[in-house]
């Protein structure tokens, strides 16, 4: 595999990081500010139209996790796939102007199409239209969905017509974020749901790319390499299905079954929890048998921290994307910073979820607001 070089502007990233205060976690740690809006997204968008909509929100999903933690994981990965769709790109070369070293260094620059966090997940496909998002492959294994059901009914019934699902969404996953982990941030809303949901423009990285790969994807709504070594911390939550990792353990590439960047321990584990055979709907993962996405949990599979960072650096990540931060010179870094500096683990997860939460979001008279999550308006 080809050395991915970390751009010039990612290493000030990195700087910029490792700067960031050291924390101790506490049991009340301070709300972490969010990044000033933007796309007309408001902190308090509520505020008036609908003043309880973010405490209503929070509520359901506490009673939820009180029931079942594994619901903080499943929002949290619900509004991932929620803002990672209907964003296509167009990557054109452009050189740097002579004056900024070094010179003439080309860079990539994109433009944005389509939707992201507009609810367009939560809609139900219908006899006679194309299958909507929740039933392309990658989106067969999302859970937790009626959570965000029995939010908007409550808040209907405080203030019909004025949240949109997408926002909901958002919250959810903000809340989950807090609930897991005692991560907190306040987070701008204001989104619309979109009235477009199609399998066929699911634009999810597989798990099984590589990071230079999955860097791309990032980049392409707006995120960079912080925020992709960030976000990939979550998978220190919930289980992982068998068929997500058949190939890294049995099929590799041409030259060994099984990727030899994985620990030989963990390799035996996975190969005994996921025989050959335990796939039987390569299409359909959410039948198969499943494993922890950390094997080293301090909080247990549904909590949030820092410990999905050692296990990467011991070659114990259970997913090859996870694995392959170690190909990112900048990306083994921040990972190695984060294994030894929990909060600043916390304040970057924060602010790259709000990053993710803004991506060419639907506002003021764009979209609807759902009166049905699962179904669009007309």
């Amino acid at each position: 595999m080809a050395l991915w070089l970390p751009r010039r502007h990612d290493l000030l990233l990195l700087l910029l990081l490792l700067l960031l205060p050291i924390a101790v976690v506490h049991a009340s740690p301070s709300t972490v500010p969010s990044p000033v809006p933007t796309q007309q997204l408001q902190l308090g968008f509520y505020a008036r139209s609908c003043p309880r909509a973010e405490s209503i929100v929070r509520r359901v999903v506490r009673r939820r996790a009180a029931k079942d933690r594994s619901v903080l994981p499943a929002l949290i990965r619900l509004h991932f796939h929620d803002c990672f769709v209907r964003v296509r790109t167009h990557a054109a070369a452009r050189r740097r102007p002579s004056n900024i070293l070094p010179p003439l260094t080309p860079s990539v620059c994109y433009t944005i199409h389509g939707q992201g966090c507009d609810g367009s997940v939560l809609i139900d496909s219908t006899p006679g239209h194309p299958a909507a998002e929740k039933e392309a492959p990658p989106n067969l294994t999302l859970r937790m969905l009626d959570v965000v059901d029995d939010a908007k009914v409550a808040v209907e019934a405080a203030c019909p017509g004025v949240v949109s699902c997408a926002d909901i969404v958002a919250l959810a996953a903000r809340d989950a974020a807090a609930m897991a982990g005692r991560v907190r941030y306040e987070l701008p809303t204001g989104r619309r749901d979109g009235t477009v949901s199609s399998a066929a423009e699911v634009n999810l990285p597989s798990p099984s790319v590589s990071f230079a790969d999955a860097l791309s994807a990032f980049r392409s709504i707006g995120l960079g390499v912080v925020d992709l070594t960030t976000l990939l911390g979550s998978h220190t939550m919930g289980f992982c299905h068998c068929g997500l990792i058949m190939n890294r353990l049995y099929n590799f590439n041409s030259t060994s079954p099984f990727d030899p960047t994985m620990d030989a321990g963990l390799l035996a584990v996975l190969r005994q929890r996921c025989p050959p055979h335990v796939v039987t709907t390569p299409q359909n993962e959410s039948r198969d048998v499943i494993v922890p996405m950390n094997f080293v949990a301090p909080l247990g599979p549904f909590g949030l921290d820092n410990s999905f960072y050692p296990s990467v650096l011991a070659g114990r990540a259970v997913l090859q994307v996870d694995q392959e931060i170690m190909s990112s010179g900048v990306a083994r870094r921040v990972a190695a910073m984060f294994a030894s500096r929990p909060g600043n683990f916390k304040r970057q997860f924060a602010k790259s979820m709000v990053k993710l939460g803004g991506v060419n979001v639907l506002t003021g008279r764009q979209g609807e607001v759902r009166l049905n999550c699962r179904r669009f308006n007309t």
